[in-house]
Protein backbone atom coordinates (compact mmCIF):
# COMPACT_ATOMS: atom_id res chain seq x y z
CA UNK A 1 0.00 0.00 0.00
CA UNK A 2 1.26 3.26 -0.97
CA UNK A 3 1.35 6.04 1.32
CA UNK A 4 1.32 9.98 -0.31
CA UNK A 5 2.58 12.94 1.58
CA UNK A 6 0.29 16.87 0.85
CA UNK A 7 0.08 19.85 2.73
CA UNK A 8 -2.46 21.41 0.57
CA UNK A 9 -5.89 19.21 -1.31
CA UNK A 10 -4.62 21.17 -4.11
CA UNK A 11 -1.18 19.63 -4.41
CA UNK A 12 0.22 17.62 -7.84
CA UNK A 13 1.63 14.80 -6.10
CA UNK A 14 1.93 12.69 -9.24
CA UNK A 15 4.83 14.19 -11.97
CA UNK A 16 4.36 13.33 -15.77
CA UNK A 17 7.51 12.36 -17.40
CA UNK A 18 8.25 15.80 -18.85
CA UNK A 19 6.41 18.55 -16.17
CA UNK A 20 7.56 21.67 -17.75
CA UNK A 21 6.74 20.55 -21.51
CA UNK A 22 4.97 22.95 -23.17
CA UNK A 23 3.41 23.01 -26.85
CA UNK A 24 4.29 25.96 -29.56
CA UNK A 25 1.87 28.15 -30.27
CA UNK A 26 1.44 27.13 -33.87
CA UNK A 27 0.25 23.94 -32.43
CA UNK A 28 -3.16 22.48 -34.04
CA UNK A 29 -5.17 20.91 -31.66
CA UNK A 30 -8.20 19.43 -33.96
CA UNK A 31 -6.90 17.61 -36.92
CA UNK A 32 -7.92 19.41 -40.31
CA UNK A 33 -5.47 17.50 -42.91
CA UNK A 34 -6.89 14.06 -44.33
CA UNK A 35 -3.79 12.01 -43.26
CA UNK A 36 -3.99 13.21 -39.44
CA UNK A 37 -7.98 12.68 -39.67
CA UNK A 38 -6.90 8.76 -40.87
CA UNK A 39 -4.31 8.84 -37.97
CA UNK A 40 -6.75 9.87 -35.67
CA UNK A 41 -9.21 7.55 -36.37
CA UNK A 42 -6.57 4.32 -36.07
CA UNK A 43 -5.27 5.98 -32.85
CA UNK A 44 -8.93 5.84 -31.72
CA UNK A 45 -9.40 2.72 -32.39
CA UNK A 46 -6.34 1.56 -30.67
CA UNK A 47 -6.81 3.57 -27.71
CA UNK A 48 -10.60 2.03 -27.41
CA UNK A 49 -9.08 -1.35 -28.12
CA UNK A 50 -6.44 -0.69 -25.01
CA UNK A 51 -8.50 0.67 -23.16
CA UNK A 52 -11.24 -2.06 -22.76
CA UNK A 53 -8.35 -4.93 -22.08
CA UNK A 54 -6.55 -2.49 -19.79
CA UNK A 55 -10.00 -0.97 -17.81
CA UNK A 56 -12.33 -4.29 -17.58
CA UNK A 57 -9.61 -7.18 -17.32
CA UNK A 58 -6.67 -5.43 -15.32
CA UNK A 59 -8.43 -2.44 -13.36
CA UNK A 60 -11.59 -4.66 -13.02
CA UNK A 61 -13.84 -1.52 -13.91
CA UNK A 62 -17.75 -1.71 -13.75
CA UNK A 63 -19.66 0.90 -15.14
CA UNK A 64 -22.79 1.69 -13.78
CA UNK A 65 -25.61 4.24 -15.39
CA UNK A 66 -24.34 3.67 -19.04
CA UNK A 67 -27.52 3.70 -20.33
CA UNK A 68 -28.39 7.61 -19.56
CA UNK A 69 -26.40 8.69 -21.95
CA UNK A 70 -28.63 7.60 -24.51
CA UNK A 71 -30.63 10.42 -23.60
CA UNK A 72 -28.32 12.68 -25.28
CA UNK A 73 -26.78 11.09 -28.64
CA UNK A 74 -27.97 13.91 -30.80
CA UNK A 75 -25.79 16.69 -28.97
CA UNK A 76 -22.46 17.49 -27.98
CA UNK A 77 -22.24 17.61 -23.92
CA UNK A 78 -19.29 18.02 -20.99
CA UNK A 79 -18.29 15.09 -18.69
CA UNK A 80 -17.07 15.96 -14.94
CA UNK A 81 -14.78 12.95 -13.28
CA UNK A 82 -12.85 13.01 -10.27
CA UNK A 83 -9.27 12.23 -11.19
CA UNK A 84 -8.12 8.93 -9.40
CA UNK A 85 -6.09 7.00 -12.28
CA UNK A 86 -3.35 8.08 -14.21
CA UNK A 87 -3.84 5.82 -16.82
CA UNK A 88 -7.12 4.67 -16.13
CA UNK A 89 -8.71 8.15 -16.51
CA UNK A 90 -7.06 8.15 -19.95
CA UNK A 91 -8.06 4.60 -20.96
CA UNK A 92 -11.00 4.38 -19.52
CA UNK A 93 -13.89 6.94 -20.72
CA UNK A 94 -13.22 5.28 -24.00
CA UNK A 95 -15.05 2.83 -23.02
CA UNK A 96 -17.66 3.95 -22.23
CA UNK A 97 -17.97 6.97 -24.76
CA UNK A 98 -17.60 7.25 -28.39
CA UNK A 99 -14.10 6.72 -28.71
CA UNK A 100 -14.57 8.80 -31.73
CA UNK A 101 -16.70 11.72 -30.37
CA UNK A 102 -14.63 11.63 -26.93
CA UNK A 103 -12.07 14.56 -25.62
CA UNK A 104 -10.39 15.84 -22.75
CA UNK A 105 -9.24 19.07 -21.27
CA UNK A 106 -5.90 18.47 -19.97
CA UNK A 107 -2.45 20.17 -19.31
CA UNK A 108 -0.06 20.11 -21.66
CA UNK A 109 2.93 18.10 -19.39
CA UNK A 110 0.44 14.98 -20.93
CA UNK A 111 1.42 16.10 -24.60
CA UNK A 112 5.07 15.29 -22.94
CA UNK A 113 4.32 11.60 -21.98
CA UNK A 114 6.07 8.56 -24.28
CA UNK A 115 3.87 7.27 -26.66
CA UNK A 116 0.60 7.97 -24.97
CA UNK A 117 1.47 11.35 -25.21
CA UNK A 118 2.11 11.39 -29.40
CA UNK A 119 -0.10 8.76 -30.60
CA UNK A 120 -3.53 9.50 -28.45
CA UNK A 121 -3.36 12.73 -26.49
CA UNK A 122 -2.19 14.38 -29.86
CA UNK A 123 -5.87 13.95 -31.28
CA UNK A 124 -7.84 13.57 -28.03
CA UNK A 125 -6.78 15.96 -26.01
CA UNK A 126 -7.38 19.91 -25.51
CA UNK A 127 -4.77 21.56 -24.32
CA UNK A 128 -5.60 23.99 -21.37
CA UNK A 129 -3.34 27.62 -23.00
CA UNK A 130 -0.35 28.65 -21.29
CA UNK A 131 -1.29 32.44 -22.48
CA UNK A 132 -3.88 34.16 -24.00
CA UNK A 133 -3.39 33.29 -27.71
CA UNK A 134 -3.54 29.27 -26.64
CA UNK A 135 -6.63 30.12 -24.60
CA UNK A 136 -8.41 31.43 -26.83
CA UNK A 137 -7.38 28.38 -29.42
CA UNK A 138 -8.29 26.01 -26.61
CA UNK A 139 -12.05 27.71 -26.55
CA UNK A 140 -12.37 27.94 -30.41
CA UNK A 141 -11.75 24.17 -30.06
CA UNK A 142 -13.88 23.93 -27.66
CA UNK A 143 -17.03 25.21 -29.51
CA UNK A 144 -16.02 23.34 -32.89
CA UNK A 145 -16.28 19.81 -31.19
CA UNK A 146 -19.71 20.43 -29.02
CA UNK A 147 -21.15 21.82 -32.55
CA UNK A 148 -20.23 18.64 -33.87
CA UNK A 149 -21.87 16.25 -31.17
CA UNK A 150 -18.67 15.77 -29.19
CA UNK A 151 -18.18 15.22 -26.02
CA UNK A 152 -15.71 17.08 -23.64
CA UNK A 153 -14.22 15.92 -20.34
CA UNK A 154 -13.36 17.95 -17.85
CA UNK A 155 -11.20 16.59 -14.65
CA UNK A 156 -12.21 19.85 -12.39
CA UNK A 157 -9.58 18.64 -9.31
CA UNK A 158 -6.71 19.24 -11.55
CA UNK A 159 -3.99 16.84 -10.53
CA UNK A 160 -4.21 12.84 -9.95
CA UNK A 161 -4.36 11.42 -6.75
CA UNK A 162 -4.38 7.81 -7.41
CA UNK A 163 -7.10 5.93 -5.66
CA UNK A 164 -8.18 8.61 -3.62
CA UNK A 165 -12.11 8.39 -1.89
CA UNK A 166 -13.28 11.80 -1.66
CA UNK A 167 -13.67 14.20 -4.22
CA UNK A 168 -11.08 16.96 -3.45
CA UNK A 169 -11.72 20.96 -3.95
CA UNK A 170 -12.53 22.87 -6.97
CA UNK A 171 -14.71 25.25 -8.03
CA UNK A 172 -17.08 26.80 -10.03
CA UNK A 173 -15.01 28.13 -13.00
CA UNK A 174 -14.74 24.92 -14.36
CA UNK A 175 -18.60 25.20 -15.54
CA UNK A 176 -17.87 28.36 -17.62
CA UNK A 177 -18.72 26.55 -21.27
CA UNK A 178 -21.93 24.37 -20.17
CA UNK A 179 -23.48 27.51 -19.34
CA UNK A 180 -21.96 29.69 -22.30
CA UNK A 181 -22.70 26.40 -24.92
CA UNK A 182 -26.06 25.86 -23.37
CA UNK A 183 -24.98 22.02 -23.20
CA UNK A 184 -25.65 19.47 -20.62
CA UNK A 185 -23.02 17.41 -18.83
CA UNK A 186 -22.45 14.13 -17.07
CA UNK A 187 -21.31 13.07 -13.76
CA UNK A 188 -18.56 10.10 -14.04
CA UNK A 189 -17.43 9.43 -10.55
CA UNK A 190 -15.08 6.49 -9.54
CA UNK A 191 -15.23 4.53 -6.40
CA UNK A 192 -13.31 1.71 -4.69
CA UNK A 193 -14.46 -1.21 -3.23
CA UNK A 194 -13.32 -4.20 -1.15
CA UNK A 195 -12.06 -6.82 -3.24
CA UNK A 196 -13.24 -10.36 -2.68
CA UNK A 197 -10.19 -11.01 -3.63
CA UNK A 198 -6.75 -9.96 -3.46
CA UNK A 199 -5.84 -6.69 -2.64
CA UNK A 200 -6.68 -4.30 -5.70
CA UNK A 201 -9.97 -2.80 -4.94
CA UNK A 202 -12.82 -3.49 -7.14
CA UNK A 203 -13.67 -0.29 -9.05
CA UNK A 204 -17.00 0.96 -10.17
CA UNK A 205 -17.80 4.13 -12.32
CA UNK A 206 -21.26 5.84 -11.42
CA UNK A 207 -22.23 8.11 -14.50
CA UNK A 208 -25.13 10.72 -13.68
CA UNK A 209 -26.99 13.09 -15.65
CA UNK A 210 -27.74 14.93 -17.70
CA UNK A 211 -27.23 18.09 -16.03
CA UNK A 212 -28.73 21.05 -18.09
CA UNK A 213 -27.91 24.49 -17.54
CA UNK A 214 -30.42 26.96 -16.19
CA UNK A 215 -31.64 29.89 -19.09
CA UNK A 216 -33.49 31.20 -16.45
CA UNK A 217 -30.53 32.41 -14.11
CA UNK A 218 -28.19 34.64 -14.73
CA UNK A 219 -24.36 33.55 -15.79
CA UNK A 220 -23.00 33.30 -12.82
CA UNK A 221 -26.36 31.72 -10.21
CA UNK A 222 -26.61 28.93 -13.72
CA UNK A 223 -23.26 27.93 -13.42
CA UNK A 224 -23.10 28.18 -9.64
CA UNK A 225 -26.20 26.20 -9.71
CA UNK A 226 -24.53 23.29 -12.08
CA UNK A 227 -21.13 23.33 -9.82
CA UNK A 228 -23.46 22.42 -7.25
CA UNK A 229 -25.60 19.87 -8.92
CA UNK A 230 -22.24 18.44 -9.74
CA UNK A 231 -20.20 18.42 -6.91
CA UNK A 232 -22.92 17.13 -4.81
CA UNK A 233 -23.55 14.14 -7.25
CA UNK A 234 -19.90 13.44 -7.39
CA UNK A 235 -19.95 13.70 -2.99
CA UNK A 236 -22.43 11.70 -2.94
CA UNK A 237 -21.03 8.47 -5.02
CA UNK A 238 -17.59 8.84 -3.51
CA UNK A 239 -19.67 8.30 0.08
CA UNK A 240 -19.55 4.57 -1.57
CA UNK A 241 -16.30 3.98 -1.59
CA UNK A 242 -15.41 1.40 1.20
CA UNK A 243 -11.87 0.61 0.46
CA UNK A 244 -8.65 2.65 1.13
CA UNK A 245 -5.63 0.86 -1.46
CA UNK A 246 -3.67 4.01 -0.79
CA UNK A 247 -2.66 6.27 2.23
CA UNK A 248 -3.17 10.09 1.99
CA UNK A 249 -1.29 11.75 5.14
CA UNK A 250 -1.20 15.64 5.70
CA UNK A 251 1.93 16.46 6.87
CA UNK A 252 1.88 17.83 10.67
CA UNK A 253 -2.02 15.73 10.96
CA UNK A 254 -3.76 12.75 10.92
CA UNK A 255 -3.70 10.11 7.98
CA UNK A 256 -6.54 11.22 5.93
CA UNK A 257 -8.78 8.49 4.43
Amino acid sequence: MKTYYYTHLTDDLVDSHNQSFSLPDNYTILPSKPLQKIWNIIARTLAFAFGWIYSRLFLHVHIVGKNKLKTVQNTGYFVYGNHTQPMGDVFNPLTIFSPYRFYAIAGQANWGIPVIGKLLVRYGGLPVGRDIKQSIKLIKSIKKVISNKGIIAIYPEAHVWPYYTKIRPFDATSFHFPIKLNTPCFVMTTTYHKPHFGKHPKIITYIDGPFYPDQALSSKKAQEKLYNEVRNTMQLRSKTSNYNYCHYIQKNKEVQK
